[in-house]
C-alpha cells in the first residue's frame, strides 16, 4: 500500500520518513515517491493492504543501478492472536524502459535475480539498506 497511506500515526510517519533517509544514504540521487501506486480498481486489486510501498525514482537511467526506478515493498505480517504486527521482509526491484530489470527478496534467499542485473556493489547497497529496514523495525 502506498507509504502515504500508511503514515495513519506519528511512529509509522517517523518509520517511513527514516526509511526514505536510509535510502537516500545508499542512494544519494534517489527521490522518494511515496504513492507509487497509481488509484484505480486494477491496481488496487494488486497492492498488499500490510505493506508500506516507497517508489525512488533517478534523474535518469543509471548503468549500475541497471534502472530508473525502484520499488520498496515493506511487507508484515498481523498475528491475529496477539494483534502484533511483524516484519516479514522487503522486496526490492528495479525497473527501466523495458518493465522489470531485477529484484531482491529478503523473504526468499536474498539474491538479485533478474535480466539486467545492478553492479555488485549496488546489490551491497541494496542488502545494506535491507539490513537497517530490519534494524529499524526490530528495535
Amino acid at each position: 500500500m502506498n507509504a502515504a497511506e500508511q503514515a495513519k500515526g506519528l511512529e509509522v510517519a517517523s518509520k517511513i520518513a527514516s526509511i526514505v533517509t536510509l535510502f537516500k544514504s545508499q542512494f544519494p540521487d534517489a527521490k522518494a515517491d511515496l504513492k507509487p501506486w497509481k488509484n484505480d480498481p486494477d491496481t488496487r486489486e494488486l497492492v498488499d493492504p500490510d505493506s508500506i510501498d516507497i517508489g525512488f525514482h533517478f534523474p535518469g537511467w543509471s548503468r549500475k543501478i541497471q534502472s530508473r526506478s525502484i520499488l520498496v515493498q515493506i511487507r508484515f505480517y498481523e498475528d491475529p492472536l496477539d494483534k502484533s504486527t511483524k516484519l516479514i521482509g522487503l522486496e526490492t526491484a528495479g525497473f527501466n524502459h523495458q518493465g522489470q530489470a531485477w529484484r531482491l527478496s529478503t523473504v526468499d534467499n536474498w539474491q538479485l535475480v533478474g535480466n539486467y542485473q545492478p553492479t555488485p556493489d549496488v546489490g551491497e547497497k541494496l542488502k545494506n539498506f535491507c539490513r537497517q529496514v530490519f534494524e529499524l523495525f526490530n528495535s
